[in-house]
């Protein structure tokens, strides 16, 4: 084994490539890009810099935010936060329409079950997991040894910590790092603009660029029934992004693929991405009928709709990327060029060549499978999604803590049984229809004997079988689903509310399918992409960041325009243009503003930047990040990006591409908040008045 290691750190030293010069990366905190900002930037942050970023950079709603004072205030987009605001709206006060301000701390809405987290610290676990993973005789017998010593250390952890504890993959197995945070469960809505002026130019100007989008929301941390304490938080830069200005940001990206190899992107390109269009298709068009129903379906699949309409068009740029041959070639050269360096090396060449084999094998396995594992399930419904994971909750927790799915470990139960006992809305009516819509479009894809369709449908109709499970389940009632949760297994065993009955049914059809994609894909591809990930740090080092996973990563780049075709892009936008795009349509949906916006055009400076673009490597995941300026100053929020940018997901695009990411300004949403909104005592709050 040392021989080994010795042998990993003689070749990269030996045939370690130079770090190349573009704003590429989305970055560990532990592996920050120094080498990089220095030369490029002449920046040289300091390790006090760093963590007060860290600490000032908040996970809210599986997306991005940022601390912007001292007492808990977070900003985010109001996309990131229209969950929240839609839970607290009803058919009467619609919050979404109309929006939200409250003057005074007593007037904040408390948010039900909203949550966010901080990253304290962290730490390498890489050899402990690596040696139990070793020590297996296969592929499943390594990923039962791994699991098991990744539920020891979380639960070691949460035990003298105190804190959540999770052990985070990276390059694809090459590393493990224990992450520790801190959770808030005390979140209340403090302002959001209307829906409206947040995204402006719907999904028409959707990863377009210029936009012109107030997409801003402000919440408020609590603690023990007062703001939170937060001291490590961004100041507010008044000016806001200047044009070539170096900038930072920190988020949480949600997924890339960069690390894949040619034959994993290869299915992603036939199969995985076509299905993937289908699945969220189906799931769009049941939310596009039942809207049609009237004004209160409307509003209730409004947000639904809204997401799967950002995820197709972001599907669509990211597949486009993967059938362009010039930029598919690149990700076949760099595998070969990894190739080539281990067959020069014989005894590297033996240890890590079969891996690519395995996982090609692993992958022309799963592609008949794949329409059963995309079909085979109840998520179009949250009811169904609530009696399924109650159900399993209860056979999971019947087991060792170190042999349930890891989503039922004693570290994560209190964040499964929040989101089970939410209060948050359910409406029946659209659960029916999404649900039957699903399940029938489930079986024209399947097949009537298909095993998922005959446990969840047998003879009937969807039709029949979702009315009734809809209806007569006490699901709905956050009381009876306690009862449930809190009871013994066998109450659920017993149960005889259908969609309990429904979850019962489909459920050793579900956990078949699981262990057969763990075993051939998911262990393969585990094991395998470990290996492939050792061959890349003893080629290259760590001078590349691993995939984005949904955890902190920091960023960097510059603001600056582009050109495309034969014009300029201008690295700004100002009100002057949100009026006249508006002017310019009509004021016709989706280009029409609100009444309060209109009314207050003659107030606002309209030479005040509004959007802005900058060549920093984001993606999904990253809108609510703080974008920083050499001081830690916060001088604007991602909030999306243009479509030269959307295949970003398997490869960097260069940014004399035209590849941008968009943010809202920081000078735009402090006009917006003093000329439109009357909200001066949040503007007070932001500047330290």
């Amino acid at each position: 084994m040392k021989r080994f290691f010795a042998l990993l750190l003689t070749l990269t030293f030996l045939v370690s490539v130079p770090v190349g010069l573009a704003d590429e990366g989305m970055w560990t905190f532990d592996n920050p890009p120094l080498k990089q900002w220095k030369e490029r930037y002449n920046f040289e942050p300091s390790q006090e810099w760093l963590d007060r970023v860290r600490l000032a950079s908040p996970k809210v709603s599986g997306a991005s935010g940022g601390f912007v004072s001292p007492n808990g205030l977070i900003v985010t987009n109001h996309h990131v936060a229209a969950g929240y605001v839609s839970r607290l709206s009803t058919k009467e006060r619609d919050l979404m329409k109309t929006g939200f301000y409250a003057p005074t701390q007593a007037e904040e809405l408390k948010i039900p079950d909203a949550s966010v987290s901080l990253l304290m610290s962290y730490e390498n676990v890489t050899p402990r997991v690596h040696t139990a993973a070793k020590s297996g005789a296969n592929d499943a017998d390594s990923a039962a040894k791994r699991s098991t010593e990744i539920a020891a250390i979380e639960k070691d952890c949460v035990q003298s910590t105190k804190l959540r504890c999770e052990v985070i993959s990276f390059y694809s197995g090459g590393e493990y790092w224990l992450y520790r945070f801190k959770n808030y469960t005390d979140i209340r809505l403090v302002m959001a603009p209307e829906e409206q002026t947040a995204f402006f130019g719907g999904d028409f100007d959707n990863f377009t660029y210029p936009r012109h989008d107030l997409d801003f929301a402000f919440l408020r941390a609590y603690e023990n029934g007062q703001p939170a304490s937060t001291p490590n938080y961004f100041k507010w830069s008044a000016k806001g992004a200047q044009d070539g200005e170096f900038i930072v940001v920190s988020g949480y990206p949600g997924s890339t693929a960069r690390l894949l190899t040619v034959a994993q992107l290869t299915y992603q390109r036939d199969i995985g991405n076509p299905l993937q269009k289908k699945v969220w298709e189906t799931r769009r068009r049941a939310l596009e009928d039942y809207s049609k129903l009237g004004p209160e379906q409307a509003r209730q699949a409004s947000q639904g709709m809204r997401s799967f309409a950002n995820s197709l068009k972001r599907l669509q740029g990211q597949q486009d990327g993967l059938l362009n041959p010039r930029q598919f070639a690149k990700k076949v050269a760099e595998e070969k060029d990894l190739r080539e360096k281990l067959a020069a090396k014989p005894e590297l060449e033996k240890l890590y060549a079969p891996a690519w084999e395995n996982i090609q094998k692993a992958n022309a396995a799963l592609a008949p499978m794949a329409n059963r594992l995309a079909f085979s399930n109840v998520a179009a419904s949250r009811l169904a999604t609530i009696a399924q994971q109650i159900h399993t909750y209860h056979l999971e927790t019947a087991k060792p803590n170190d042999q349930r799915y890891p989503e039922y470990r004693d570290t994560r139960l209190d964040a499964l049984k929040t989101s089970l006992l939410s209060p948050s809305p359910i409406y029946p009516e659209l659960e029916e229809a999404a649900l039957t819509h699903w399940l029938t479009e489930a079986r024209n894809v399947l097949g009537a004997s298909d095993p998922f369709i005959k446990a969840a449908l047998g003879d009937a109709e969807p039709a029949e079988v979702v009315r009734r499970a809809v209806r007569e389940t006490k699901l709905g009632d956050v009381a009876a689903r306690k009862s449930l949760l809190e009871g013994p297994g066998t109450a659920v065993a017993a149960s005889t509310d259908p969609m309990i009955a429904l979850a019962r049914r489909i459920e050793p059809v579900v956990r078949e399918l699981r262990l057969w994609n763990e075993r051939n894909v998911v262990n393969v591809e585990t094991a395998n992409g470990t290996k492939i990930a050792e061959a890349r740090f003893a080629v290259y080092g760590k001078s590349m960041p691993p995939d984005a996973n949904s955890q902190l990563r920091i960023e960097y780049g510059e603001v600056k325009g582009y050109e495309e075709d034969t014009t300029l892009v201008p690295y700004k936008t100002t009100f002057y243009g949100l009026y006249d795009r508006a002017m310019s349509f009509g004021f016709k949906p989706p280009f029409d503003l609100p009444q309060r916006v209109l009314d207050a055009r003659t107030r606002v400076d309209l030479s005040t930047p509004l959007n802005f673009v900058y060549t920093v490597d984001t993606i999904g995941g990253n809108s609510g990040s703080p974008v920083i300026n050499r001081e830690g100053e916060i001088v604007g929020l991602n909030f999306d990006s243009n479509l030269q940018k959307l295949s970003n997901r398997y490869w960097y695009i260069e940014a004399e591409e035209g590849s941008r990411a968009v943010g809202v300004h920081t000078a735009g949403i402090l006009e917006a908040l003093r000329k439109i909104y009357d909200a001066d005592t949040l503007a007070k709050e932001l500047v330290g008045e």
